[in-house]
């Protein structure tokens, strides 16, 4: 079943240039903690086993991994058969006759119960490690070949001057029988187990690993590995490698001669990628968001490329769509083979949560799509003007009856914790509350994120008492919350730019001219101001007239004044700038000339129709292509959008007052309308 070759300071089968550690930490640390748990098919409590050994990972993250080991008498050939030669070698070299037991990083000379699993964890926890482990596995999905490439670091000195390279493969997710399994809920699937970090191959000449040395501090020592992954192991009744559910752990033991334990030094779980034969074969292994917080639309989405191919990447062209916009970000450098590249990518995002689909499109040149989708979001905030460097936020919670179940946090842009609090007491009785005041001292000139969390992921509120959070200024203000926002679920987060007041800063751009008919176009200019605009607009003017136009617009999410205008005259030079009115004064941006020459209308230009206009009670859209509607008052707030299916859409008017409004229309072809229409009472 094993195939491999291994070499000291080799390179990767994909050629991999080993110039230093490349996985393996430098620092001192303490030990990780491998768990050789010895388990059954047949064996009632083993279940309860793997619950202890889960919520120790659950509590040490990245620090505690559980080997199932299925051997022994509980452990039957029947379908599935997770018997193999490495785990009944285990088991015979411990002399594991009891299920579930264990050896916590061989620690102990035999076996230990459950019971004792956590203590033993927690007393490697707390020791330094002589060495670190860390490491990178590539597989090639089509060969089913996986180059390994493990370091060990040396910390420390061992106290002895050989020690043993253990690489093993696991797999999660495989069904199958378990008796006592409603012990453990969490795995069960229907009537069957799902079986989790199953030992499946240890992949070393001998099960017990490879001798390395020296293992004195400073020393770096690389093994290189090519295994081919067997379609499946066990007989009879044989299990299928998935290589989707598959992962690989390594760990550095301490052979004791003259004895029968041979101590773990630490273990680590080794990176995964994939690999190809192919020269350019650049893929995206995780997409997020950049962890900052900013009280403001523009996102960084961060894509994390490694290049699977056997040649070395130049150039790439990402792409991340959010909300139907797509944002470029093209990439220069140099990009060996197995190597990582965190590539960032700008964009805009709306209030709300949003996929993020992102693709590389372009690869050294040439086309590619390779793709991965993740979520971002854009939390609401709220402005608040301060008259000194800091200020002091005071949060009303209310809990309710399960007050240990609620935390919160006020953090800094740069994600210190400025406050935070809770879990609260648990009251009795039945729709109970309790109210607390907490203070917060802030600075000025920062964007400050508030979250609340509840574990029982159902709120404060409801059957176990009507709680709620307001945050209010130092003045008694109310900036966000009331007495209607406990139903939020395990977590709602609200974020808060506090400015120091030192007066209006108004920043209006050029205004940019889309001609949209013979007599028709669309303005828009960008608007920086540390405070909402009273009044936003353009005037615009014949070259050969002086009399100036006024066209009132709106200023949208994004920070842009947007207006349509209906009134010019083909075939004359405009010229327009953009105006917006803050704190009483009137800020004018550069003018701008235009030329009126329409070349084409699209679909939804060609058809759209607003009828009646003025109107008191509906107004009827019509056009080609529509996606989604967007009403706005003067003062460029949305209040009310519709999503469009198909070419007809009705607004109610009903609810608002006479007067101007504008209306936006989005079209499936990317392009935007803006109009005007009145309410007449």
């Amino acid at each position: 079943m094993k195939k491999f070759s291994f070499a000291l300071l080799a390179l990767l089968a994909f050629s991999f240039s080993m110039k230093a550690q490349q996985f393996v930490s430098t620092q001192p640390s303490n030990r990780n903690v491998i768990l050789e748990e010895f388990t059954g098919r047949n064996c009632g409590y083993c279940p309860d086993g793997h619950l202890i050994a889960n919520q120790i990972a659950a509590n040490n993250p990245g620090r505690f991994w559980a080997i199932n080991v299925h051997a022994g008498g509980y452990a039957p050939t029947t379908n599935p058969n997770l018997i193999t030669p490495d785990s009944e070698a285990l088991r015979a070299g411990f002399g594991a006759n009891s299920f579930p037991s264990g050896v916590v990083n061989r620690s102990t000379a035999s076996p230990q119960g459950r019971g004792s699993w956590s203590n033993l964890a927690n007393q490697q926890f707390n020791q330094q490690s002589e060495c670190n482990v860390g490491g990178m596995v590539v597989i090639n999905p089509v060969t089913r070949m996986a180059t390994i490439n493990v370091e060990v670091y040396y910390t420390g000195n061992s106290a002895y001057d050989e020690n043993y390279l253990t690489v093993a493969m696991l797999q999660d997710s495989i069904l199958g029988s378990q008796a006592g399994m409603s012990a453990n809920p969490a795995q069960v699937i229907g009537n069957q187990y799902c079986h989790m970090h199953v030992l499946r191959d240890i992949i070393n000449t001998s099960t017990w690993g490879d001798v390395i040395s020296p293992t004195t501090q400073g020393t770096l020592i690389t093994r290189t590995y090519e295994y081919q992954i067997p379609e499946s192991i066990g007989s009879p009744n044989g299990v299928a490698v998935d290589l989707d559910n598959i992962f690989f752990l390594a760990w550095v033991s301490e052979r004791q001669q003259g004895s029968t334990t041979r101590p773990i030094l630490t273990g680590n779980k080794l990176d995964m990628g994939i690999g190809s034969d192919d020269p350019i074969f650049p893929y995206i292994r995780t997409v997020a968001q950049q962890q900052n917080i900013v009280c403001s639309h523009s996102k960084v989405v961060e894509a994390t490329v490694q290049n699977g191919g056997t040649g070395t990447l130049t150039s790439m062209v990402l792409e991340a769509t959010v909300d139907g916009q797509t944002f470029t970000s093209n990439w220069e450098g140099s990009l060996a083979p197995g190597f990582i590249e965190t590539i960032e990518i700008p964009v805009e995002v709306p209030f709300g949560t949003f996929n993020v689909r992102t693709v590389i499109t372009q690869a050294n040149g040439q086309p590619f799509d390779a793709d991965k989708t993740g979520t971002i979001n854009c939390y609401e905030w709220s402005d608040l003007s301060v008259s000194g460097e800091e200020e002091n936020l005071r949060l009303e919670l209310m809990q309710d009856k399960f007050g240990n179940q609620i935390t919160w946090e006020l953090l800094a842009s740069d994600g210190t914790v400025l406050g935070s609090g809770g879990p609260y007491s648990m009251l009795v009785g039945g729709n109970t509350t309790q109210i607390h005041i907490e203070h917060i001292l802030v600075p000025a000139d920062e964007c400050v994120q508030f979250t609340i969390r509840d574990s029982g992921n159902n709120g404060i509120c409801c059957s176990n008492g009507q709680g709620y959070f307001i945050m209010k200024d130092s003045q008694g203000n109310v900036i966000f919350g009331d007495t209607n926002n406990g139903d939020f679920g395990s977590e709602y987060s609200h974020q808060i730019s506090i400015q120091a007041s030192t007066g209006a800063v108004v920043n209006v751009g050029d205004t940019e001219v889309t001609i949209t008919d013979y007599s028709a176009a669309d303005f828009m200019s960008p608007l920086e101001t540390n405070m909402y605009p009273d009044q936003v607009g353009f005037v615009y003017k014949k070259l050969t007239n002086p009399q100036e136009t006024t066209v009132i617009g709106f200023f949208n999410e994004f920070q842009k004044i947007l207006a349509s205008v209906d009134d010019l005259e083909p075939m004359v030079m405009y010229s327009v700038k953009a105006f917006a009115v803050v704190d009483g004064n009137t800020y004018y941006g550069a003018e701008n000339h235009f030329f009126m020459n329409y070349e084409g209308v699209n679909e939804l230009e060609n058809s759209l129709k607003l009828y009646p206009n003025p109107t008191a009670n509906v107004l009827n859209i019509e056009g080609e292509g529509m996606t989604s509607v967007e009403v706005y008052n003067t003062v460029g707030q949305c209040i009310m959008m519709l999503e469009v299916n198909g070419d007809k859409a009705q607004v109610n008017t009903e609810s608002l007052n006479a007067g101007m409004y504008f209306v936006r229309i989005h079209a499936n072809d990317g392009s935007v309308l803006n109009r005007t229409f009145s309410v007449a009472r």
